[in-house]
């Protein structure tokens, strides 16, 4: 599943496809949006709005 359209998606749904990208395929936050060309603050406002926080000792969303 394509995360640029992450605005319009399930956030439940978003902060695990995200998750799953970060750990399979990117290995961080940065190199996914930039992947992506997408706003990293946007994303990361999309999933706080949501109730999830980037936590970058983890290198995932919780």
């Amino acid at each position: 599943m394509d995360v640029k359209n992450f605005e319009t998606m399930d956030p439940v749904m978003l902060m695990s496809i995200v998750n799953m990208k970060i750990r399979d395929e990117f290995g961080d936050l940065d190199n996914l949006v930039k992947y992506y060309g997408i706003d990293k603050e946007k994303l990361v406002a999309r999933l706080a709005n949501a109730g999830f926080d980037y936590l970058p000792e983890a290198n995932q969303f919780r």
